[in-house]
């Protein structure tokens, strides 16, 4: 079995500033993971080869937009995988056109969502679903899970 992967994508490298947070959380708990920028709108064809990776390589894809936030959609929509979306706030609007665009998804392509800048609970959710599977993984969500106890 090869080991759990989970892709990180964003539609501008100034995404990044958000999604690190969720990418190093991926690191921290030993997850496979691949970062990459490309946007739906402008690189249409990178992310329908993308795409075709994350089908074959991948278990779980994040994926940050802002604005318009066509990107986790689009990934959805090329995908039979788990996507996250991510809602940035790049625009005058705080972040919820793109949060209102990745949750109003149409019947059969579900995009899961996370609050605005969110990345780290999308990095927890994708551990959550790894988890269903890999017992390793679910053994150190349970660890991560029970620091709460010890702070809260």
């Amino acid at each position: 079995m090869s080991p759990a992967s989970v892709a990180v994508i964003m539609g501008s490298q100034s995404d990044m500033d958000v999604m690190s947070k969720g990418v190093t959380f991926l690191e921290e708990q030993g997850i496979q993971v691949h970062v990459v920028v490309a946007s739906a709108h402008r690189n249409p064809e990178k992310v329908r080869a993308l795409a075709k990776f994350f089908e074959k390589e991948i278990d779980v894809v994040i994926a940050g937009a802002g604005m318009a936030a066509h990107l986790p959609g689009v990934i959805a929509a090329l995908i039979t995988k788990p996507v996250i979306g991510v809602p940035i706030d790049s625009s005058p609007l705080k972040g919820m056109d793109a949060l209102l665009s990745i949750v109003q998804m149409p019947p059969g392509i579900p995009v899961a969502t996370v609050a605005v800048n969110g990345a780290r609970n999308a990095a927890i959710l994708a551990i959550e679903i790894l988890a269903l599977k890999e017992k390793s993984i679910r053994k150190k969500l349970k660890v991560f899970r029970n620091s709460f106890k010890k702070t809260g």
